[in-house]
Order: structure tokens, then sequence, then C-alpha cells
């Protein structure tokens, strides 16, 4: 089966593409190194040919908003448009969990606007929210500190370990289109301040949690329980202990 896997250089993506194609299918890596660029439309049509499942891995360059929301607004209505010429049977996005509740951020709008170009454009499709993965951590820290202390909220926390994200990508693209939004998330629901402390500890630095309640991330504003799931999710394998000392 051929694939396209827009984004297919990142994190994620270059894991999706390395397990479908141990699969057996034909990959096509979106991207305009590869001479396909779904900003301006050029070699999409050509990468399309004979395509069944398109996954959308893309990100603007950059969060702010007017960026992101031009960048999701565009490179949607182009993939959009030329799948359908294609006759594409199954269209994938991965987003993140918790968009609704947080559209006062403005890549959080940019996202919901990727999400609904796709979900009006008549193409079957599937639409993964995950949560926060396991990667972002020492993002987290590096964001939220100041010399020895990370100040870090006491929100919900659920993040997943990109392994697992890549499995369950390719999972859910393989099978029939959902046309709906699911959500995946880590096996472990815990205050971030928490998660963030056993990090630190098991890594050996010497940095000191400051636990806020504020339920602010990367110091934007959100519910409590804003970065997790609120009903039925699917739950990845690797636990958070184990994946740091792996």
């Amino acid at each position: 089966m051929k694939i396209l896997v827009v984004g297919g250089t990142g994190l994620i993506g270059a894991n999706v593409s390395k397990k479908l194609k141990n699969e057996g299918h034909e990959v096509v890596i979106g991207s305009s190194k590869n001479g396909v660029n779904i900003i301006t439309g050029e070699g999409l049509s050509e990468a399309l040919k004979d395509t069944e499942i398109v996954i959308d891995l893309s990100n603007s360059s950059s969060p702010e908003e007017e960026n992101a929301i031009s960048f999701f607004k565009t490179a949607g209505q182009n993939l959009a448009e030329a799948e359908k010429q294609a006759g594409v049977k199954h269209h994938i996005i991965l987003s993140i969990v918790g968009i609704d509740r947080v559209l006062n951020i403005g890549y959080m709008r940019a996202k919901k606007i990727q999400e609904d170009t796709i979900k009006n454009s008549g193409i079957p499709y599937t639409i993964i929210r995950a949560t926060q993965f396991y990667e972002h951590t020492d993002t987290i820290i590096a964001v939220q500190a100041t010399e020895d202390n990370v100040h870090v909220s006491s929100m919900d926390y659920q993040p997943i370990a990109a392994e697992d994200v890549a499995q369950l990508i390719v999972k859910f693209a393989l099978e029939s289109a959902k046309n709906t939004i699911i959500e995946i998330a880590g096996p472990e629901l815990t205050p971030m301040n928490e998660l963030v402390s056993r990090y630190i500890k098991l890594t050996g630095q010497h940095k000191t949690v400051i636990s806020d309640n504020d339920n602010k991330y990367m110091f934007y504003d959100f519910p409590k329980n804003g970065l997790v799931p609120e009903g039925a999710h699917t739950k990845g394998k690797i636990h958070f202990n184990d994946w740091i000392q792996s």
C-alpha cells in the first residue's frame, strides 16, 4: 500500500515511516527536501498518485498565532484538494488532547482549523489527539526553571511516550477511517509537578521543583484537567519510569 507521510522526518514522522516500511508498505516522505511542498502545492499531485493513506504530521515553523493559523489553513486546504483529486481513502491527523478547552491560545486555534478543514472535506479521516510527550519533560524544565528551581503546576498530567504515539498512529492508519476524533494518552495519570520531580530525581539533576496551583503549562493558562482526556481513550504501554531508564 502506498502511504504519504507528511512531516515524515520529525520525531514521530521518522518512526512512523520506519514502522510502515518494516510492514512492507511503500512510504513517500512529504517534505520540501523530497520535492513535496504542502504550502505551495508543489509535488503534491505526483506524491499522491496511487496513494491510499495520508498521515499528516506536519507542523508550523513557529507556534506564534498568525504563523500557525496561516500554515495549517493553507496546508490543510492544499492537502484536501489534492487528496480528493487523487481518491485518497484515509487521512490521519495528529492533534492535541484538550484543544477545545483552550481555544484562547492561538496555536490551539490553528490546530482546530487543521482538524476542521479535513473533517469538512469529505475525505474519510481519523483525528488522533495525543497528550504531551514524555520527551517534552526537558522542555518543561528548561522553560519553567529559574536557576536551580523549576516552577511546575500540580495540574493533571498524562503524557505518553513518542514510541507509543508512533505505534498507535500506524495502528489506526491501517484500520478503516473512524471519521471522528480519538484520544491517546500515557498509562499513568499524575500531577505534573510529581512527574517532573520524579524525572529530575531519576536523571540526577540538581534542581528543586516548586509546586504551583496556577494550572499553567509553558506559561499558558489551562483548566486543571486541560491536558488530559475527558473520556474514553487509548493508553500507551510504556510507563514513565521505564522510558527514563531506557
